[in-house]
């Protein structure tokens, strides 16, 4: 079964404290965790526990391909 996360929720998850980074794209919740660039749940100034879509659509470089191979981990509540 696939966890639904609130913003709320979502926010928990931040790499910070111990706790896992996890980042909302287009719905989708992705453990960001074990990538060594969101060391300390940060990555270029944006902060775990958000949805970054708008910001990997818009300003990201490297676009949706980054998410390839990451583990989904949910989906974003509507």
């Amino acid at each position: 079964m696939t966890k639904t996360f609130t913003k709320e929720e979502l926010s928990k998850y931040d790499g910070q404290n111990g706790q896992p980074a996890y980042v909302a794209i287009e719905g989708i919740v992705y453990d960001v965790s074990g990538k060594e660039a969101w060391k300390g749940g940060r990555h270029h100034g944006n902060q775990a526990g958000q949805d970054l879509t708008k910001v990997l659509i818009n300003l990201s470089p490297h676009g949706k391909k980054v998410l390839d191979g990451l583990p989904v981990v949910g989906k974003l509540a509507k």
